[in-house]
């Protein structure tokens, strides 16, 4: 072949191949996120069976920390206290001896945040604990965050602000809002959420109060 054909072709393929990562970039951009369905109790084999993720097989060593690879919402499908989060990429179940998930832990955003955004993704969280029927609790000390001057000053200190809430006598969650730095961003205003989801730890509450 004559060197300008195999340059011919060279370009040919390059074209091609380009022309294939375009066309992946905008699979995955359109894809919808992986979901994440579950309830609190149930086995983790039909958590797996009924989500769209890329939860491990679960195992004697990783029961504990069974992470997605690919970011996902998290749909917390009981019927009365359902509720779902933006897309997480850091999320993981936990599952006792007998393999049901007794709880979850998730980052629910795909980066850190700048703060305006990171107070929408948690005012939104709470306002949907409310449609669902939780209530907070721990309020003396730890009251449901509100979008304040005081409050955004707090977060901005590293404070880390904390709401409690709690679904009858059936399920807790912890949400709080931190900053978050990188050395090679020192300057950086980014922030991070975190929701944990089990069962009761704290016991009965009267009154919601503690």
């Amino acid at each position: 072949m004559t060197e300008p054909g195999t340059s011919k072709w060279r370009w040919r393929i390059a074209g091609l191949i380009l022309g294939i990562a375009a066309v992946w970039g905008v699979y995955v951009k359109a894809r919808p996120a992986d979901e994440v369905v579950l309830t609190i109790g149930e086995p983790y084999k039909q958590v797996r069976q009924q989500s769209r993720s890329t939860l491990p097989v679960l195992t004697g060593d990783n029961r504990i920390n069974l992470h997605i690879q690919r970011p996902a919402v998290l749909r917390f499908s009981d019927p009365q206290y359902g509720f779902s989060t933006p897309a997480a990429k850091f999320l993981s179940l936990y599952a006792d001896d007998s393999g049901k998930v007794v709880a979850v832990t998730l980052s629910p955003q795909l980066d850190t945040l700048p703060l305006d955004e990171a107070m929408a993704v948690f005012i939104g969280l709470q306002d949907q604990f409310r449609r669902g029927g939780w209530k907070p609790f721990r309020v003396n000390r730890n009251p449901p965050i509100e979008d304040t001057r005081d409050t955004r000053a707090q977060i901005r200190r590293c404070v880390a602000p904390t709401s409690y809430w709690q679904a009858g006598n059936t399920y807790q969650i912890s949400l709080n809002i931190r900053c978050f730095r990188s050395d090679d961003r020192p300057n950086d205003e980014r922030y991070l959420i975190t929701l944990d989801l089990g069962l009761p730890v704290f016991g009965e509450l009267p009154n919601d109060q503690e």
